[in-house]
């Protein structure tokens, strides 16, 4: 009992201090990854030695990869990737091929061991999909040409990770056999998971979630032990559990009850791996981390620079602005924390040592805390650096500008935001006899409405240069883009621009509508107060009818 209620007091201890440095950690607008490592930094060995049961927590951090990679796998979208065209396959392929061999000369020129350097590169190549979609999301820019592109690529990068983790497991794998037969058996060995993951998918899975969706609590669980199950015998196999358990998730991929599995295992999978990170910084031996200083600035520097270079050159090469490229590029200007699972993995098969993963988690500190804010202020960081940038764009970036045609072409109105009620506007306009031109920051969006015969391209309204490619001599812009800040900086530019035609915003208050008046704003659009006026004439119709 004693020894029972000594772990339980540890723990409450430990969550308690994962909420107090999470909590300072929002403060310096930090992702908590950042936080929990720091929580491992303090608690462990090299800190204050205050983690007495490091085996139960290593079995939570095992728990929290498994169902890490359980969810990821139940949402892989790989329609995704093929909806973003080719441009997510290079991208993604590009760098991580890029980041790898140039990474690996880097460590090797640092000093390191070729084994070493292979990890160090590999881990330099993944760039994290959580805090990269948390951003995106945050910004609302997920669904914009770049989230997109980020996303894509991010997928692709998530097949090649667990492909990794199959390779490095398998050079880890102690037996009589040759490389060459080790191999052999390793494929056999994952052609048959495989072969009994499709088996399951066609004939099993889709009636035996239909089966336990009648009660939710037991499609969780049942979903739960199927993910540790898997990951289990693929560890008995000789792969990483990790690979069992993403297996796991794509076999109920194809189920209609992703949805619903995702969406319940996404707060015990944040859960769980805040003990993984604690158990990383606990092994992270601070004292050496001076000596780390001088390889991991110079890998950061690689990943922070090299990363973003390489995704505007490839973006560059296939059409897209060079706006696109940057803020695309910032989205992998850190390491994921599948890199430090791939190191905690190497660390457990004896390939590298407590220094390799210390200074991996270090470069991942430090690329993760400076790429954060990079990703939060990308579109002031673009406006000023963006006179460098010229050399990472084509003279015509045919995949965003319509071209010479579209641009020389009479329009009489322009309307950012190709939404249900840019859509209305746009319809009672052209019946009034006006020709219109669309602009939206989301692709299909912009998709849609030239299936309907309409003129449109992709743009952000904020973007300072968006006006030198759009139609000129308008008589009216109009955004429908409720946004306080975006609408500010489209009138800035319409007016830097010398733009001569009439300019209107829209506001869901009327409280800032003084504020886009005096910026410029010739007509403030407020739709819940103008279909409020709308429906009272109806009503005042419908009483004179009776």
């Amino acid at each position: 009992m004693s020894a029972f209620s000594n772990t339980f007091y540890e723990f409450a201890a430990l969550l308690g201090l994962a909420v107090a440095i999470g909590f300072l950690g929002r403060l310096l607008k930090q992702p908590l990854i950042v936080s929990f490592i720091a929580v491992g930094l303090i608690v462990g060995p090299h800190g204050l030695d205050l983690l007495q049961s490091i085996e139960k927590i290593h079995l939570l951090s095992e728990m929290g990869i498994a169902v890490l990679l359980f969810v990821v796998g139940l949402k892989l979208d790989v329609t995704l990737i093929r909806t973003s065209g080719k441009v997510s396959l290079a991208t993604g392929l590009g760098q991580v091929i890029f980041t790898s061999v140039f990474g690996y000369f880097i460590c090797v020129w640092l000093g390191f061991e070729p084994v070493t350097s292979i990890y160090i590169a590999v881990a330099l190549t993944f760039s994290s999909t959580i805090i990269i979609v948390k951003l995106l999301s945050d910004k609302k820019e997920i669904q914009s040409l770049h989230g997109q592109i980020s996303i894509g690529f991010l997928i692709v990068q998530d097949i090649v990770v667990i492909l990794a983790m199959i390779v490095l497991s398998a050079l880890g794998t102690q037996s009589d056999y040759s490389i060459m037969e080790e191999i052999i058996w390793v494929v056999v060995k994952g052609v048959g998971m495989l072969v009994f993951v499709i088996i399951l998918i066609r004939y099993v899975m889709r009636w035996l979630t239909s089966l336990m969706a009648r009660t939710p609590e037991l499609l969780v669980l049942f979903s739960l032990a199927w993910a540790i199950a898997l990951a289990a015998g693929s560890d008995y196999l000789g792969f990483s559990k990790e690979v069992g358990a993403f297996l796991g998730g794509i076999s109920l991929a194809s189920t209609p009850y992703r949805e619903v599995i995702s969406g319940r295992l996404v707060s015990l999978r944040d859960f769980l791996l805040l003990f993984f990170f604690i158990h990383l910084g606990s092994q992270v031996n601070i004292s050496l981390i001076g000596e780390q200083i001088i390889p991991a600035t110079v890998l950061s520097l690689f990943v922070l620079i090299g990363n973003p270079i390489i995704v505007m050159i490839i973006l560059g090469l296939m059409g897209y602005r060079k706006r696109t490229g940057f803020l695309a590029g910032l989205n992998v200007a850190q390491i994921s924390e599948f890199s430090l699972i791939l190191a905690a993995l190497g660390l457990s098969m004896g390939q590298i040592d407590e220094e390799t993963l210390g200074l991996i988690t270090l470069v991942g500190l430090i690329t993760i805390g400076i790429s954060t804010y990079l990703i939060m202020y990308s579109h002031q960081i673009y406006e000023y650096v963006a006179p460098a940038l010229v050399f990472f764009e084509k003279k015509n970036p045919y995949r965003e500008v319509g071209g010479d045609k579209v641009k020389k072409e009479k329009f009489d109105v322009i309307i950012f935001g190709l939404g249900m009620y840019g859509n209305n506007i746009a319809k009672s306009l052209e019946e009034k006899g006006f020709k219109v031109f669309g602009v939206d920051f989301d692709p299909r969006a912009v998709k849609r409405w030239n299936r309907k015969g309409r003129s449109a391209q992709y743009g952000d309204a904020d973007d300072p240069e968006l006006m030198e490619i759009l139609p000129g001599d308008t008589q009216c812009m109009i955004s429908t883009l409720p946004d306080k800040q975006i609408n500010l900086a489209l009138i800035k530019y319409l007016k830097e621009f010398d733009y001569k035609g009439k300019i209107a915003v829209t506001s869901y208050y009327g409280r800032t509508a003084k504020e886009l008046e005096l910026a410029g704003a010739d007509l403030i659009l407020l739709p819940f107060v103008d279909a409020s006026d709308n429906i009272v004439e109806k009503l005042k119709s419908l009483r004179v009818k009776s």
